[in-house]
C-alpha cells in the first residue's frame, strides 16, 4: 500500500526508458517545481541523476549502476538497494544514501555534500575527494582515501589494505580493523573534538553513536600540494 507521501509524489517508470530520457525527465520535473520523485524499475541503469541541480528528493526503488548522482548539486537521493561504481562522483552539494552495498570509488572527487552507504563499499572510497563527508556502515575495501585532499571518511567496519594511500589532507575515522596503511598515512587516537563530531554525525544519520574503538588515519607528514600549499594533519 502506498504511503501518503508516495501518492503526492511524481513517479517515473524507468523500465522502458533510456538514461538520457530519465535524466531529461528529472531535470524537467525539477524545473517545474517537483520536490519528490520516485523512480520505479531503475534496472541498475548507469548515470541516473547525472548533473542534476536543485532542491528535490529522489527515491530509487531498486539498484543503480555506475556514476549515480555524479556531479550532483543540491538533490537528495535515496537508493533502496545497491549502487555500482563511483556513486556521487564529483558531487558538490547534496545527499546520497545507499541502503545496500556500493561498488568502487564511492564519493570520488567530491567537493561537498554527504554520502551514506549502509552496507559495504568497494575499493578507493573517497579517492581524490576535496571536501564533504562519506559514511560507510560496513567495511571499505583497499586504498580507502587514495590521494585524499580533504573532507572526512567514517568507516564503522574494517578497512582493507593500503588505507589512506598518498593522502595529503583530510581524515579517515575507522572503528574496525585496519589491514594495512598506505604511504604517508598514520593511525592515531581520536581526541575530544573528534568524539563530539562522531557522536553528532552518527546520530544525525541513524548510526549507533558509540565512539569507543574509533581511531583516525591522517597524513603522516606535511607535504606540499602542487608545490604550494602544505597539507593538514586531520
Amino acid at each position: 500500500m502506498e504511503s501518503f507521501q508516495e501518492m503526492m509524489s511524481m513517479e517515473i517508470d524507468c523500465k522502458e526508458l533510456s538514461v538520457r530520457e530519465i535524466n531529461r525527465m528529472l531535470k524537467e520535473a525539477v524545473k517545474n517545481g517537483e520536490k519528490k520523485i520516485i523512480l520505479k524499475n531503475p534496472g541498475a541503469k548507469h548515470y541516473i541523476g547525472a548533473g542534476l541541480i536543485g532542491d528535490v528528493e529522489i527515491i530509487v526503488k531498486g539498484s543503480v549502476g555506475f556514476f549515480a548522482g555524479t556531479m550532483f548539486h543540491g538533490p537528495k537521493m535515496i537508493v533502496e538497494r545497491n549502487a555500482g561504481w563511483f556513486a556521487g562522483d564529483n558531487m558538490t552539494e547534496g545527499y546520497i544514501e545507499i541502503k545496500g552495498n556500493a561498488g568502487d570509488g564511492v564519493g570520488q572527487g567530491i567537493y561537498g555534500g554527504v554520502i551514506v552507504v549502509r552496507g559495504d563499499a568497494g575499493a578507493r572510497t573517497g579517492e581524490i575527494m576535496k571536501n564533504g563527508t562519506i559514511i560507510i556502515g560496513g567495511k571499505s575495501d583497499f586504498m580507502t582515501g587514495l590521494f585524499m585532499m580533504g573532507g572526512k571518511i567514517i568507516v564503522l567496519g574494517d578497512l582493507k589494505s593500503m588505507a589512506g594511500e598518498s593522502m595529503v589532507r583530510g581524515v579517515i575515522y575507522v572503528k574496525g580493523e585496519v589491514e594495512s596503511l598506505g604511504k604517508n598515512a598514520k593511525l592515531v587516537e581520536i581526541n575530544e573534538k573528534d568524539e563530539e563530531f562522531l557522536k553528532e554525525i552518527l546520530k544525525k544519520y541513524d548510526f549507533p553513536a558509540f565512539t569507543n574503538k574509533f581511531r583516525k588515519i591522517v597524513p603522516e607528514k606535511k607535504r606540499f600540494v602542487y608545490g604550494t600549499a602544505p597539507s593538514e594533519e586531520g
